[in-house]
């Protein structure tokens, strides 16, 4: 699978504790995405965040929380991009979603 220079960045900010259909919703994004046969998706977990309710999460000892920032990245084609918003629409009921213009500089790996 080859990336153009020119793509998109789909992020999207969602909480540890979302859920899609009973499962984490970070997971069921990830599988959409492959389902989708786009190139690739990350989830990174904040340690710390807050969101338009202004309310804290943070991972301290003393303020444990259960839902924790998650960051869902995802680089393809803009078409590609474009073609799974509604996707993520119809998934994330609470969140922040995003694009913009990336340029790809590398992208390489063993096929599986």
């Amino acid at each position: 699978m080859t990336i153009p220079s020119e793509a998109m960045l789909l992020r999207i900010f969602i909480g540890e504790s979302d859920r899609w259909h009973g499962k984490p919703l970070y997971e069921e994004i990830v599988m959409a995405a492959r389902a989708a046969h786009l190139a690739g998706a990350t989830v990174l977990r904040g340690p710390m965040g807050f969101g338009k309710a202004s309310r804290v999460h943070t991972a301290k000892i003393l303020r444990l929380s259960e839902d924790l920032p998650m960051v869902i990245e995802i680089v393809d084609a803009a078409e590609k991009i474009e073609a799974f918003l509604p996707t993520v629409d119809a998934m994330v009921g609470e969140g922040l979603v995003t694009t913009e213009k990336v340029r790809v500089v590398k992208y390489h790996g063993e096929a599986e």
